[in-house]
């Protein structure tokens, strides 16, 4: 690349105007155009990481978003890739930016660090999609239900308070789905869900009502899988699956266990579970017919 053409930046005008600051986005979102930038400059990761003295496996997990971006680190890449002075000095503000605290930081009280990147990567997704076993999942839970399952995980020794702050959070985390960018959410879940009552009666009335009208939203559809659909469907386990809208960014998949959770992004990870989610949703109703057994399920609570 001749210095009379620089290597160009891409405008981050989404990220940077959406409704909450999200630092795990704009993370992501600058580690995928430093591999861009490094492509573009026809620079393999070797050849990159000699001029930072250092692995091409640091490379790699800076690209991936696995570390902090260094200012000293992205200075010396931007001036490898050719990057115009203009262009590096607005990256580097955005670096800068990515390492403020998300406004779910407020909760950091409550939250567990591996949930942490969780919330940052729902914000930034374009398409969420999701499977639930036993509950509601959390972008549409109401503020009763989510209090009932938020009491119901609290340690004995934990203060009372901490699960009203639990539920708090999670109902901060549903803003998302009115933005004007919104998210695209597709929920499956398991005919199970709809007759645990894991909540007074009247809160398992509000919660259903409440997933019937979120089923008949534009950006939202939500899919049944009944109790008749062979067995061998289901996978036994939640998964959320997120797609983000800039190509540079991978696939993630989420996986929940009690205590921790894990991230998935490599290619052949993010396949094999989206290729376990087009079985679960082959499985599944249809949205009308799904929409007609959630009216089914509220009835059956007043």
């Amino acid at each position: 690349m001749s210095a009379a053409e620089p290597n160009r930046l891409p405008k981050l005008e989404r990220y940077l105007s959406a409704p909450r600051h999200n630092p795990t986005a704009l993370h992501l979102i600058l580690a995928a155009q430093l591999r861009r930038l490094r492509l573009a400059a026809g620079l393999s990761p070797i050849e990159a990481s000699d001029a930072l003295r250092c692995s091409d496996s640091k490379i790699s997990r800076l690209e991936r978003g696995e570390v902090q971006l260094k200012e000293r680190d992205v200075v010396d890449l931007l001036r490898l890739y050719g990057v115009g002075a203009e262009d590096a000095a607005e990256f580097l503000a955005l670096v800068r930016r990515s390492k403020e605290s998300g406004w779910w930081h407020q909760f950091s009280d409550v939250l567990p660090k591996w949930f942490d990147k969780f919330i940052g990567l729902q914000e930034a997704a374009s398409v969420i999609r999701t499977y639930e076993v036993l509950l509601v999942p959390g972008l549409l839970q109401t503020p009763e239900y989510a209090r009932a399952v938020a009491a119901a995980d609290r340690q004995p020794a934990e203060d009372p308070q901490v699960a009203e702050r639990r539920a708090r959070l999670r109902l901060a985390r549903q803003e998302l789905l009115d933005y004007p960018d919104a998210p695209k959410l597709w929920v499956v879940l398991e005919e199970a869900v709809l007759h645990r009552q894991v909540a007074a009666r009247e809160v398992m009335c509000g919660q259903l009502h409440h997933l019937v009208e979120a089923a008949q939203r534009a950006n939202i559809r939500v899919q049944i899988i009944p109790f008749t659909a062979p067995q061998c469907v289901t996978s036994g386990f939640p998964i959320t699956h997120l797609r983000f809208d800039p190509p540079e960014l991978p696939e993630i998949v989420y996986l929940e266990h009690v205590r921790d959770a894990v991230y998935l992004d490599k290619a052949e990870e993010t396949e094999q579970y989206r290729s376990i989610l087009d079985g679960l949703l082959n499985a599944a109703e249809c949205p009308q017919a799904s929409l007609e057994r959630l009216q089914e399920a509220a009835r059956r609570y007043g």
